[in-house]
């Protein structure tokens, strides 16, 4: 039987990226998404038929939205093999004493409580089918090792993915549920677009970085989805080799 992912954030960016590596491989596909008509984008490129994909737009931070997209799936593909929790958002870049409330939920709502949502439905599903398992991989990011300037929400999030991750590893085990993480740096998308302006530095410098083809990374993603469920990548950290990150600050 051919292997089914769900994939969030699928519209845009990484999500679309990952989602054409793995239909390539001849991976069924759920995408989930906000935006309906950049789902249907993905979708066509993707090459796949109407029997081996499904569009539904999703807010992720919806308990109830969340739970009715992964009953869709189940009943649809009758399984599902992997999740990339890949949906995430930023705020504005302002000073945390500048930073309106609202903005800080917004990134907590969709960064870490949507990656908790999706994580819970997809242990119903997996833990339920035969054969049970299957695969979570969590998108985190380098942010979740060292933060950029004024990026407290984002950073926070991404720190407790690595928290959600290790959790639900060790929480997996018993259901052959195997889970990791992916920690992205630079890949060129509209949401790096603006560091071909410069981006601001630690030391209140601003530089322009470089960046790397997010083919990379959807590359990435799918060696991490290939493993047996004995073998696991915990942590894969795929960044453009000559950004500030090592020795940033």
């Amino acid at each position: 039987m051919r292997p089914t992912a769900l994939i969030t954030g699928a519209g845009s960016g990484i999500g679309r990226a990952t989602a054409l590596a793995l239909a390539a491989k001849d991976w069924r596909l759920a995408l989930l998404g906000r935006r309906e008509d950049a789902l249907r984008e993905t979708a066509e490129a993707s090459g796949l038929t109407q029997d081996d994909l499904l569009i539904l737009p999703t807010d992720v931070g919806d308990e109830m939205a969340v739970e009715a997209a992964f009953d869709v799936v189940g009943g649809y593909f009758g399984r599902l093999d992997l999740l990339f929790n890949n949906a995430g958002g930023a705020a504005a870049p302002l000073p945390i004493d500048d930073l309106p409330v609202a903005q800080w939920n917004h990134v907590v709502s969709v960064n870490l409580t949507g990656a908790f949502l999706c994580a819970r439905a997809a242990f119903r599903l997996m833990k339920a089918q035969d054969p049970r398992g299957g695969r979570i991989i969590n998108n985190g990011s380098i942010s979740a090792h060292t933060p950029r300037p004024n990026s407290a929400p984002y950073t926070a999030t991404k720190h407790a993915i690595t928290g959600l991750t290790k959790s639900l590893s060790l929480d997996g085990r018993a259901f052959n549920i195997a889970c990791g993480q992916i920690d992205i740096g630079n890949a060129a998308t509209n949401l790096t677009a603006r560091m071909s302006a410069g981006a601001p530095q630690a030391n209140g410098s601003v530089l322009v970085e470089p960046v790397m083809d997010v083919r990379h990374v959807a590359e990435a993603v799918v060696y991490m989805a290939s493993l047996p469920l004995d073998a696991n990548v915990q942590t894969l950290t795929v960044m453009a080799t000559n950004m500030p990150f090592v020795g940033r600050g």
